[in-house]
């Protein structure tokens, strides 16, 4: 072990240094909420499949089976892109908006704390609805974001089996 290496963990051991977390731990200044879009309408698919699965009669082990591997999956998938849409979230809440932003868009911590509560609910349930809802909330903070960088936006369909929109930046 370097010597410099060590001197640092006797410092920490003694001083307890905070440790500091960032979409890429330095202010690079790289923002987009396209990432909590997509994960949303994953896990809108999700949702989808999940509700269009036909359990098998109890009789046809191999079908039970292949059903329940097929729920799990898409289960799993579906609350860790509701996961991964509230980190997103927290990093354009937490890092880009900044207190200035508040008087321009007085909705703004509303809109965040909506849709981590929506985010949740999607982890929780198969409803459509919630996650329709969560998507309004992600759209509506992607057109916030876009404007409050002076940027036009445009709701347009995604090229997803969802056929919902997602909004992008007109550049």
């Amino acid at each position: 072990m370097r010597i410099e290496k060590r001197l640092l963990d006797i410092m920490d051991n003694l001083i307890r240094f905070e440790v500091a977390y960032a979409h890429c731990d330095y202010p690079c200044g790289i923002y987009d909420p396209y990432m909590a879009q997509y994960d949303v309408h994953t896990v809108i698919r999700m949702v989808e499949l999940i509700n269009s699965m036909k359990l098998p009669l109890p009789s046809n082990e191999s079908e039970v089976i292949e059903f329940q591997h097929n729920l799990s999956r898409s289960t799993a998938i579906k609350e860790d892109f509701a996961e991964r849409c509230k980190h997103e979230l927290r990093i354009l809440w937490g890092d880009y908006f900044k207190p200035d932003h508040l008087k321009d868009y007085p909705e703004l911590h509303n809109l965040f704390f909506t849709a981590m509560h929506q985010a949740s609910k999607c982890r929780q349930t198969r409803d459509m609805k919630e996650a329709e809802q969560l998507l309004e909330t992600v759209l509506q903070i992607s057109e916030m974001f876009w404007n409050s960088k002076g940027i036009k936006s445009k709701r347009v369909t995604a090229p997803y089996p969802t056929k919902r929109q997602i909004v992008l930046p007109e550049l």
